[in-house]
């Protein structure tokens, strides 16, 4: 067997890692306050906020100095209900949160509600007392900030809507009408990476590489630069944007190989394993490339550190056994000698993937070599 076909068995197949599940966004708040009857607190009282557009309940019980607290409610039309530990109907409102007639500082919402007014009301609704935790009256808003805040509802309801459309369409893998919602969400917001990394897959699916590698870096900009955190969203955290950089960077090596720019690809890759906290991956790719572009050396040195983060990656072996057994050398009686390690990489492939796709090839170079096949491998299922 000469080397030349040796190597004309070798394909491969670089991962693409799965594309981005975005989240959806609206304004939310910690909603906060107190329970009392006639200035007298109500201990354990079920405090209900139901939302009359999406039907969605928030509930929290009032401690023993009337307090309660709820965290993460969308700003939106409610319906307030307050009963007693008895079950008894105390207090019923529809509002909005955040009230105009109640406090709100930043993220946080107050709501301090004496179910007195309600026997003091006509017979219609009661309002919350508009008042702030020291008692003085909290000015209303006026009716710019509303009309702002419901500005705010709407464009979060747009976005929301853009995402699902997005998200709907990858699922279905209908990459190209992904495109169009992915291009209004991230020129809406250019600072969102996983808008940018959703939309550098799309157009890595649909073929557009140039495209695909363009979008991929400036998510990877938008990550770097935004350094905002926060707590409610997942997206700024920072060991999640670094683990979405490193796959970022393994698609735009990827997206690279297409448009044949192969040492653009193993500088993405070498990036993509710097940073990433599950590098197997891209050092399986720098492997396969760096074996592509004929960097004997530079592929061996990938291959093991893919073994290494992932010893069940069964190709890794496979490429490793076959570079290495492309330098075997033959004596003058035709007696083949492998470097070391070549028969020990091959015979992991079998184990790992007795009926992988290289089988054959593994068998046939262990056969070319004069190293045995071992017969404990069965084929999987069997």
């Amino acid at each position: 067997m000469k080397k030349n076909l040796i190597y004309s068995t070798l394909a491969i197949l670089l991962l693409f890692l799965g594309t981005a599940t975005m989240r959806s966004q609206t304004v939310t708040f910690t909603v906060e306050g107190s329970v009392t009857d006639s200035g007298k607190v109500i201990p354990n009282a079920q405090v209900t906020f139901a939302n009359t557009d999406t039907s969605r309940v928030f509930k929290a019980k009032s401690d023993k100095k009337g307090s309660f607290i709820i965290v993460g409610v969308p700003s939106g039309t409610y319906e307030i209900e307050i009963t007693d530990s008895s079950g008894e109907k105390l207090f019923h409102k529809k509002t909005l949160v955040p009230d105009p007639n109640g406090k709100t500082n930043g993220e946080t919402a107050q709501f301090n509600i004496d179910v007195s007014e309600k026997k003091a009301a006509s017979g219609s609704g009661t309002q919350t007392s508009g008042q702030g935790s020291s008692g003085q009256q909290v000015p209303k808003y006026t009716k710019e900030q509303i009309e702002e805040i419901k500005k705010q509802n709407e464009k979060a309801q747009g976005t929301n809507a853009l995402i699902q459309q997005a998200q709907n369409a990858m699922n279905a893998k209908n990459w190209q009408e992904a495109i169009p919602p992915l291009q209004q969400l991230s020129t809406a917001d250019p600072t969102n990476w996983q808008y940018l990394s959703a939309l550098g897959d799309s157009y890595f699916y649909t073929g557009q590489f140039d495209q695909a590698v363009e979008n991929y870096q400036k998510g990877i900009q938008a990550a770097e630069t935004n350094t905002t955190v926060d707590p409610k969203n997942p997206a700024t955290d920072p060991a999640k944007k670094k683990a979405g950089e490193a796959k970022m960077l393994t698609n735009e090596g990827n997206a690279y190989l297409k448009l044949h720019k192969n040492q653009e690809a193993v500088d993405a890759y070498t990036k993509a394993a710097s940073m990433d906290p599950n590098p197997g991956v891209a050092f399986f790719n720098l492997c396969a490339t760096q074996y592509n572009t004929g960097n004997v050396e530079g592929a061996l040195a990938a291959c093991d550190k893919a073994i290494a983060a992932d010893p069940n990656k069964a190709d890794a072996y496979f490429i490793k056994g076959s570079l290495l057994i492309a330098s075997s050398t033959t004596d003058k009686e035709g007696k083949v000698t492998a470097p070391p390690g070549a028969a020990e990489a091959l015979n992991k492939y079998l184990e790992l993937q007795p009926d992988g796709a290289h089988a054959a090839d593994v068998k046939q170079m262990l056969a070319y070599i004069g190293s045995k096949v071992e017969t404990t491998y069965k084929k999987r299922g069997k």
